[in-house]
């Protein structure tokens, strides 16, 4: 991977172009399916180790929040690369970490909504979708208008009189909920991955804010806090508490309080959505630390 990539936007067609070149550059990278959005894209799913105990790293629920694909790439490679030359990043025995963990990766959990973003491919749902649309505000949803990091089952009532207030009656932008906790193709299949693995540590990445958030649904798991100040210690990011919409029907509600996994929201950046590529490197400075230390949690 070209070390000036961090830079250069991640379409889906150029997520699977860079997926190829990592998982043949480092066999050890498997790659898997987890699954296939609405118009029919695949949700990569990589993991590396062969360890019974699972962490999973989740990014880009939201469209527009695409920068942490690019992020969570970076650590990949980065990963990849100095376990393939035994060197130890922060004093990490990663030889011994990855023979008892298995590191699960979503890269890109909407596909379709990334290409509606950088208008990549063909687009059945575009008139459809195009009523839905305002013209201004920020496209986070999938191909059919949920909002994903809203469509799990814990919160989702609660939600749905949220939604209501806001004038939300049905697939929009951003915001809607979806007919069902886990009506959609890609949350589907995330939640039952997560139900089949059980892994022991969940991070989520979003943009924006530095935040991190760890008490999802409400539920606050023992240990959990610890956990959080350590990654604000890694990061500079403030241990926060979402508030609004953004606390309930979330992925990291679904997995702390319906789970119990701890589960962790990490809020990348700060600015206004979409973060401009050339925050990237910066970003990935300053978190690096965090997410190489984050595999021996």
């Amino acid at each position: 991977m070209p070390t000036d990539s961090m830079t250069v936007p991640l379409s889906p067609g150029r997520l699977a172009e860079e997926v190829a070149h990592l998982t043949t550059a480092y066999p050890t990278l498997a790659h898997r399916t987890l699954g296939k959005s609405i118009l029919g894209r695949e949700i990569p799913l990589l993991l590396l180790g062969r360890g019974k105990r699972k962490l999973l790293y989740v990014a880009t629920h939201h469209a527009g929040e695409w920068l942490t694909s690019r992020l969570l790439l970076r650590f990949i490679q980065e990963l990849c690369c100095a376990a393939s030359k035994g060197e130890r990043p922060y004093g990490l025995d990663l030889s011994f970490l990855l023979a008892h963990r298995m590191l699960c990766f979503v890269p890109m959990l909407n596909p379709d909504g990334v290409a509606i973003v950088m208008g990549e491919g063909r687009d059945p749902l575009a008139d459809r979708r195009a009523r839905m649309s305002d013209g201004k505000t920020l496209w986070q949803a999938n191909a059919r208008g949920v909002d994903l990091n809203h469509n799990y089952e814990v919160g989702f009532r609660e939600y749905k009189k949220l939604e209501a207030a806001l004038g939300i009656t049905g697939g929009a932008p951003t915001r809607y909920s979806g007919e069902a906790p886990e009506s959609e193709p890609e949350t589907a299949a995330l939640a039952a991955f997560t139900r089949a693995v059980m892994p022991r540590f969940v991070l989520s990445l979003h943009t924006q804010g530095e935040e991190i958030y760890y008490a999802g649904g409400g539920v606050e798991l023992p240990g959990a806090r610890a956990t959080a100040m350590r990654l604000s210690e890694l990061s500079g990011y403030c241990v926060a508490t979402p508030e609004g919409p953004a606390a309930y029907g979330g992925f990291c509600d679904f997995t702390t309080a319906a789970l119990r996994i701890p589960s962790f929201t990490l809020e990348c950046g700060r600015g206004e959505n979409p973060l401009p590529t050339s925050d990237a490197p910066e970003l990935y400075r300053r978190l690096r630390r965090l997410f190489f230390e984050s595999i021996a949690m």
